[in-house]
């Protein structure tokens, strides 16, 4: 026995000797990790050969010698594990096989990915809060790095759409209705969803994805049918309108009738899913006088009505689907019809067409071209009531009526005014009632109305070079006159221009003459009475001296030519009393004349007549009595004269 345990190491030594070996089978490398180097030496005892088996990772590994080296640059995300498997031969017989395994450990080289780069959502308008509108399973992304933990943030688009949506959480991307939705507001929104796969933005390496969320608000039946036109109304509420119209007694309308403030009509209240609107009469008629179109709301008699009486209908208009009505009130009163003629408002229609214009196409109104032209005539029984007044055109076979409204009969092909009449006749009574239109057919601006012609250019009335040519015509003849404008003015107000400069003017430059004051029949005429016999003209001013009792007298007995008309009349009891003198102050320069009214007691107006200049008022007595003498001669007054 202990010979055998002496001989076993030996024999072990020796088994060895004969197999291949390796130091380390197992190894660990980072994906996208270049091996530059051996992966293991291999122990080949002598007269082997050392190669890589069929089972081995295809393509991973290569045997160089007794080294295995790594063939391949590890992806974690192609394969997580490679496997050797080598054999040792000697010839063809396989003496040892050994396994080598690496294991690639993940890092972070990878993005998330969305399963979709624009998601469009249809959001019910009426969603209640807190509701989950997408859930995380449709929006989560999907990251191939296996130990990486994905972090969403939403980001808004549409200014404010952020406040209307919201995550669930961080890690938890599922939509969330944070608020109530207005389809009428917010029709539609975008929102842009990010993913990373690192908490902090500034991580290394960290990776982003993003996808786009379009929530488009789907309407929800909230509102009933709308009556329009509504007395109030805002986006959510409508206070229905209630028609008024009248009938005559004894007699059944043919045509619908005409009401206030226009014909039955209703609307879906939710404009988005605008429902169709039925029409029927619930209560306010037991002998059914009254008949209401389903689909058209329009509203005519089936029988006469006997005597005068007052129906007060209540009118339902009801959603195709049921979902949803409204009701409102129409009042019909029947009036005793005793054959009035209607009347006209107007006495002549003016209304414009464009030449070309295909048959129907509404003649607009001239005065206001955005509306069509519609004619009107009232009865005096029903004024603007009326429902059984009738139009038509007489006399021209161009135009023709729509109701109040004119349209075109035939294509209008040359330009020029179209005269028509227009007859209105109560069917009930027969009484008629006639007015003028008067149409002109005019160049289209664009393409005439749904006409098959269009305008050239060359058909014209004026081109661009002859409207260019009257411009600068109509420019030279501005100019002209403005030239003869500054004459004239020159002429007229040279003088006076030059005295306000503040240049020293001659004596005859302050020379004026106030012909308000001037009888062009009389060659002269004094402010003053003067002791000499006969008519003088003023001249410069003399000293003061008394004024003689006759001449007072004789200016009392006739009025100056300047003097207010009341002074004249003598009889009226406004009449004004003139005095003229001679008095004046030693500072103030020429003769007052004062009129004094009977009824003003001492208050009086005063009037400067004679303003002496500055060289006149400086030279002596003599020399002014020599130059008013001199005016005199000629006819003209004194340079120093100023009458106002």
């Amino acid at each position: 026995m202990g010979a055998w345990a002496l001989l076993l190491p030996l024999l072990v030594a020796t088994a060895r000797a004969q197999v291949c070996a390796v130091s380390n089978n197992i190894f660990e490398v980072q994906e996208n990790t270049i091996q530059s180097g051996p992966l293991a030496h291999v122990d080949v005892p002598t007269g082997q050969q050392v190669t890589l088996g069929s089972s081995s990772t295809p393509f991973a590994f290569r045997i160089q010698g007794t080294e295995l080296f790594l063939n391949v640059t590890p992806d974690y995300e192609e394969n997580t594990l490679l496997e050797a498997h080598l054999e040792c031969k000697s010839g063809n017989t396989v003496v040892t096989q050994l396994r080598v395994i690496v294991f690639v450990l993940d890092v972070n080289d990878n993005p998330p990915k969305f399963p979709f780069e624009l998601r469009v959502e249809d959001v019910p308008e009426d969603s209640k809060v807190n509701t989950t509108v997408i859930p995380e399973t449709e929006l989560e992304a999907q990251d191939p790095d296996k130990d990486d933990v994905l972090f969403y943030t939403l980001q808004e688009v549409t200014p404010g759409a952020g406040s209307f949506f919201s995550l669930l959480g961080t890690n938890l991307p599922a939509l969330r209705l944070d608020r109530p939705l207005d389809f009428y507001k917010w029709q539609s929104m975008s929102l842009l969803l990010l993913v990373r796969d690192t908490q902090e933005e500034n991580a290394q390496p960290s990776h982003t994805a993003t996808a786009t969320l379009v929530l488009d608000v789907r309407p929800a039946d909230l509102r009933p049918p709308w009556f329009l036109p509504c007395a109030y109304s805002d986006l959510y509420v409508c206070i229905n309108a209630e028609y008024q119209g009248a009938v005559p007694t004894g007699h059944r309308l043919p045509a619908p009738l005409v009401l206030h403030p226009g014909p039955i009509y209703a609307v879906d209240g939710d404009r988005g899913i605008n429902q169709r609107v039925l029409y029927s009469i619930v209560t306010g008629q037991d002998d059914g006088t009254f008949a209401i179109g389903a689909d058209s709301g329009n509203l005519t008699m089936t029988r006469s009505v006997p005597s005068p009486k007052t129906f007060t209908l209540l009118v339902k208009g009801e959603q195709s689907d049921g979902a949803r009505y409204s009701v409102t009130w129409v009042t019909i009163e029947a009036r005793s019809a005793t054959g009035s003629v209607p009347q006209f408002l107007q006495s002549r229609y003016y209304g414009t067409v464009a030449r070309n214009s295909a048959v129907g196409v509404e003649v607009r109104n001239a005065a206001s071209p955005s509306l069509p032209l519609r004619v009107w005539a009232q009865d005096p029984d029903f004024p603007d009531l009326n429902s059984a007044i009738t139009y038509r055109i007489t006399n021209n076979t161009n135009f023709r009526m729509d109701g109040e409204i004119v349209r075109t009969a035939a294509q209008l092909t040359q330009e020029g005014v179209s005269y028509a009449e227009v007859e209105a006749m109560n069917t009930v009574t027969a009484g008629t009632a006639r007015s003028v239109l008067e149409i002109q057919v005019l160049e289209p601006q664009g393409p005439a109305p749904t006409g098959p012609t269009e305008s050239q250019a060359e058909d014209r009335r004026f081109s661009v070079v002859d409207m260019a040519a009257l411009g600068g015509v109509l420019g030279a003849l501005l100019l002209l006159a403005l030239i003869a404008l500054v004459i004239l003015g020159h002429k007229q107000f040279g003088r006076r221009l030059k005295c306000c400069s503040g240049k020293a003017l001659d004596h005859q430059a302050l020379t004026f003459d106030n012909q308000a004051f001037s009888d062009p029949h009389e060659a002269n005429w004094a402010p003053a009475p003067r002791a000499s016999p006969g008519p003088t003209r003023a001249g410069p001013p003399e000293p003061p001296e008394p004024a003689p009792q006759e001449a007072s007298g004789s200016a009392a007995a006739g009025p100056a030519p300047g003097a207010p008309e009341a002074a004249r009349d003598g009889g009226s009891p406004a009449a004004v009393r003139s005095i003229l003198t001679k008095e004046r102050r030693p500072d103030e320069g020429g003769y007052k004349a004062v009129w004094f009214g009977e009824d003003i007691g001492a208050e009086a107006d005063v009037v400067v007549l004679n303003a002496p200049a500055p060289d006149a008022a400086r030279a002596p007595d003599s020399g002014s009595e020599h130059s008013g003498d001199g005016d005199d001669e000629d006819g003209e007054p004194g340079g120093s004269s100023t009458y106002v």
